[in-house]
This record gives structure tokens, C-alpha cells and sequence, in this order.
């Protein structure tokens, strides 16, 4: 226990070299028009996610802090992580030999158990990253499948959350994602009023002080199905998922949540994962090969295009941190710290910096502008535009030559083709409008995907991708 102690104290120690400056605008909150997020003090937030669902579960807090290092050097701010973990997390001790629960009651947690978690959302405070946190797996609440075992009930999840949210009040580092894999109703059963209890214990807890959201399972499931009118909802989230095969529509998910009234922001939680098997759920085999950072690029910029406040990514070994010490799930083909410096962790930052580099909290979907060049699955193009029509932006999953159509564009307009492979941009020229323009990529075909930015010339925006 005493060297436990020690690897606390280190890591808080190092851990004081990192600036703290996003979490001096304030709490992160909705911003008013109801579809994007930002601070107190209106800095807009980018949600650049990754799941790194068993961290607390199977990684000691030295591993934890070489994760969170990597993950902030990336441009990540928000880590996806569950206390009670998916595999056997609450039978199975996490490296320092502790359970979450004593007895498998929730009325009882292990405070030892929690200490991992204290010490790692301190560390991602200091690394400017916010703790996704889910207070636990849906199994425990709806099986379906998996290992569970189902504990909850509305009386305990309500005791749990108020707990959990009591410990992490004055965190402001703290996304509450409830949910984890699981609808919140189907056909047979309604676990609304368990998830309802948990987030009303949350609420009370932090004195409305709080973010929450639900992470759905995938295919076209989004949160709005179910509970977009809980007032305890903040954020919609959808799962594009892994299961699908290539090009899932998630560009439409998005644009259906934006759409809702009352308007709330949403994201794709879980596109599909870097070096996953594309198989079908839940075979899971490789005999049609991995999605690889391409098929990353494509549904994360089309998702964020379309609407969303965000993007989570995701890689197939990180998530379940697979190493030495544990059992490989569903065929990754190499380790979590290997996967950690996979082309498509480094490019999911890239459209985080390129997001960044415009006023992005005016931004809707357009894809009025694209005139020609449209196409299908692989080749659908996603187009959006400021509300002052300052700026517009067209990703191209294939490269080719487009028509766009100005109307909304102004008078005097500069182009820029932005790389997503390397954030490297060329500016095309500063012309006089037409009614229509054309603009061939640099380069053509699959896997040679590109942003077309049109900015207002008398904006004298950076190059795109530059702050």
C-alpha cells in the first residue's frame, strides 16, 4: 500500500508541469442555440474523443499517465472510460488487486478501488483533457449480453449516483456518460427509470453542476430514439459502430439529432475503430481486413460536417488496452501501446486543429453547395458553411473534381485545399467569385480524401489547420 501511495504522489507531482488553461473559462456547458459546446465564459470546446473504456480496470496509474501523455500530445480533450468495466470489471480486481463494489452492491463501493479513478481524472486535468466518465457498463443494468452481472435497480442506481457525483463535484473535468452499449428501451423492457435514477442522484449530488449523456449501442442507434426529451439529457450521442461494414451513414445520424427540437448537440461516439475487423457483429473475424485510418477519416469528418459538436475516436486495441497481461477481444492485430501512435489517432487531432481554425460555433450542413461531384457511400461529400457565410468547408472521402455553387458565399473569396492525412494546406488563389466554380483536388481517386475551405477574403483567416 505504501508503494501504491508513492506512485500517487509522483504522478500528481509530474503531472503539475502541464498548463491548466483550458479550465479557467469556466464550467463547460450547451452553448444557447442549443447544438454546440462551450465555456463559461464562451470558448468554444471541441469534442475530440477517445475510448479508453478498461483504463481504470487494467492499467496501473504509471500506464494511465503514459496514456494520458500521448493522448494530450494528439489533441484529445475528452477521455471515454468506465468505472464498473465491461470484462468481468466487477469480479475481476483491478492492478492493484481492488473491486469496485463490496459484496456486489452499489449501495457499497470500495473507496480503495477509486483512488485509481481519483488519481487519474487529476491527472487529465493537468493534461487539459476531460473524463468522459461512465459510472458504469450497461451490462449491469441491462444484459442483453455480456458478463454483467445486472445490479442495479432504480432504488441503488439513484444511491450510486449520488455517491459517485458527491466524489466528483468539484471536478470540472467531468463528462458524465451514462449508458455503455445498451438501449435504453427496446421492444420488451424499459431501463429508462434506472438511468433516470442514476442521473437524478448525479444531479443532486453536484447541484446541477453537471454535463450528462448516453452512450447507445451501435448501428443507427442514437440517444434521440430514446430519451431526447429526458431533462436530464445534455448531449445526444449515436454509434456509427464497427459492425456495419464501410460508409455508414453517419453524416444522416448527425443531421437527424440536429434537427430535434428541443435542439441539443450530438456526436458519434464510436465510429468505427482503427484496425478493427470490418466483419459484421458479432462474427468479428478478419476475412474482409481492418478498417485502417482512411476509413477513420471518412466518418469523423463526414459526422462533424454534418452537425455534430464533435467525434469520438477510436482504436481496437486501446480501447480494451490489450497486452501480455490480457486476453486478446475480437482479433486486434497488435498491442494498445503500439496502437496508441496509429496514423489515425494523429489525424483525428489534425480536424480538431482544422475546426479550430475557423469560428466554428455558427457552423450548419450544406450540402447545397456541392453542384456536382456528389456521390454515394464512399464517395458521399459532406459541406457546411458559418451562418454569416464567412467561411464554408467541403470534405471530399475521394478525391476528384467538384462544382460548387457561391450563392452564399461572398463576394471576394479565398480557396485552400486542406490535407487530412498531414494538416498540410495549399492556398489555390484570392479571386472574384462566379456563380460556379470548379476545383480539382491535388490528388484523385481512393484514399486521397480532401477539404475544400472557401473563406470571405477580407476575413484574413490562417491557413486551415493553423490558430
Amino acid at each position: 500500500m505504501r508503494l501504491f501511495t508513492c506512485i500517487i504522489i509522483c504522478l500528481l507531482i509530474s503531472s503539475n508541469q502541464f498548463a491548466q488553461s483550458m479550465f479557467t473559462h469556466g464550467r463547460l456547458g450547451v452553448t444557447k442555440e442549443g447544438h454546440y459546446l462551450q465555456f463559461a465564459d464562451g470558448k468554444p470546446f471541441f469534442w475530440l474523443g477517445d475510448t479508453g473504456w478498461e483504463l481504470f480496470h487494467r492499467l496501473t496509474l504509471t500506464e494511465i499517465k503514459q496514456y494520458l501523455d500521448n493522448r494530450s500530445a494528439k489533441g484529445f480533450t475528452v477521455i471515454q472510460v468506465v468505472t464498473l468495466a465491461e470484462f468481468d470489471g466487477l469480479r475481476k480486481p483491478n492492478q492493484y488487486g481492488e473491486l469496485p463494489l463490496k459484496n456486489l452492491d452499489p449501495a457499497t463501493p470500495n473507496d480503495k478501488y477509486f483512488t485509481v479513478i481519483d488519481s487519474t481524472i487529476h491527472m487529465a486535468r493537468q493534461r487539459n483533457l476531460f473524463v468522459g466518465l461512465l459510472p458504469t457498463w450497461g451490462d449491469k443494468v441491462t444484459k442483453l449480453w455480456g458478463d454483467g452481472p445486472v445490479v442495479f435497480d432504480s432504488i441503488n442506481a439513484y444511491t450510486y449516483g449520488k455517491w459517485i457525483g458527491n466524489r466528483y463535484k468539484n471536478e470540472p473535468n467531468i463528462i458524465w456518460i451514462l449508458g455503455g452499449d445498451r438501449p435504453a428501451v427496446n421492444d420488451s423492457s424499459d431501463w429508462r427509470p434506472i438511468w433516470r435514477s442514476m442521473a437524478k442522484g448525479i444531479i443532486k449530488a453536484t447541484n446541477h453542476q453537471c454535463l450528462i449523456t448516453y452512450h447507445p449501442w451501435g448501428g443507427s442507434n442514437s440517444t434521440s430514439q430514446w430519451i431526447h426529451n429526458e431533462t436530464w439529457l445534455d448531449i445526444n450521442m449515436f454509434q456509427s459502430g464497427h459492425g456495419g461494414g464501410h460508409d455508414v451513414a453517419c453524416w444522416d445520424l448527425a443531421k437527424r439529432d440536429f434537427n430535434l427540437i428541443p435542439a441539443k448537440p450530438t456526436l458519434d461516439a464510436e465510429p468505427n475503430y482503427e484496425d478493427h475487423p470490418v466483419n459484421p457483429w458479432p462474427k468479428w473475424d478478419v476475412n474482409n481486413g481492418y478498417y485502417r485510418d482512411y476509413d477513420v477519416r471518412k466518418q469523423c469528418y463526414r459526422s462533424v460536417f454534418a452537425g455534430a459538436c464533435g467525434v469520438t475516436y477510436g482504436h481496437h486495441a486501446v480501447w480494451q488496452f490489450m497486452g501480455a497481461r490480457e486476453e486478446a477481444i475480437n482479433y486486434p492485430d497488435r498491442g494498445w501501446i503500439n496502437a496508441m501512435d496509429r496514423p489515425g489517432a494523429t489525424q483525428a487531432g489534425y480536424l480538431k486543429k482544422l475546426m479550430e481554425s475557423r469560428p466554428m460555433l455558427n457552423r450548419i450542413a450544406d450540402n447545397t453547395i456541392i453542384l456536382k461531384g456528389q456521390g454515394e457511400k464512399g464517395e458521399h461529400m459532406e459541406a457546411f458553411r458559418s451562418t454569416d457565410n464567412s467561411y464554408a468547408m467541403i470534405y471530399l472521402p475521394v478525391g476528384k473534381t467538384i462544382t460548387i455553387n457561391t450563392a452564399n458565399l461572398p463576394k471576394q473569396i479565398t480557396a485552400w485545399w486542406f490535407n487530412p492525412k498531414d494538416a498540410s494546406s495549399q492556398k489555390i488563389n484570392t479571386t472574384e467569385k462566379k456563380d460556379t466554380m470548379e476545383f480539382t483536388s491535388p490528388t484523385e481517386g481512393t484514399e486521397n480524401d480532401w477539404v475544400l475551405v472557401i473563406d470571405d477574403a477580407s476575413k484574413n483567416y490562417k491557413a486551415p489547420g493553423k490558430n
